[in-house]
């Protein structure tokens, strides 16, 4: 019988525990996708930052899990890269716990979600094509991650 765990002593995944679980996801992606990445950088962060949710018009910064900043590569060809910063990809560790808290899916799985999506975004793919694929890869799906 397993040893029952220790409540009191559990905490929240801190964010260098955050970078581990995305990278462990990233490298888990299959290699075909990752190497079209190119040098994407992932960051982790608690919140959207004011600027992020001003401009974005959220109510809340937990209304994100993840976010894409940078140059799509359906954009890339079409802009010049001198000075151009490296595309990089937030994710938002309290929104993600807190979506987490309320959904059955496990942390893993939902970061690995939310990567995969702002991912999409590099592709330069919307959230309704991102969305439609999710829905022809798993038709079962019933919840709807929002990244």
């Amino acid at each position: 019988m397993p040893k029952p765990l220790d409540w009191k002593a559990l905490s929240a995944p801190d964010i260098a525990t955050f970078e581990t679980l995305a990278r462990e996801a990233y490298a888990a992606l299959p290699e075909p996708f990752r190497s079209h990445t190119g040098n994407i950088t992932i960051r982790i962060a608690d919140l959207p930052s004011d600027d992020v949710v001003e401009t974005m018009e959220l109510e809340s910064p937990f209304d994100l899990l993840g976010l894409f900043e940078g140059v799509g590569l359906a954009e890339h060809a079409a802009t010049a890269a001198t000075g151009q910063m490296p595309n990089m990809i937030w994710l938002y560790r309290r929104p993600i716990l807190d979506y987490w808290s309320e959904h059955t899916d496990t942390l893993g799985d939902i970061i690995t979600h939310v990567l995969i999506h702002e991912i999409g975004h590099h592709f330069g793919l919307s959230d309704a094509d991102m969305e439609t694929i999710e829905a022809r890869a798993d038709p079962e799906r019933t919840g709807d991650h929002a990244a």
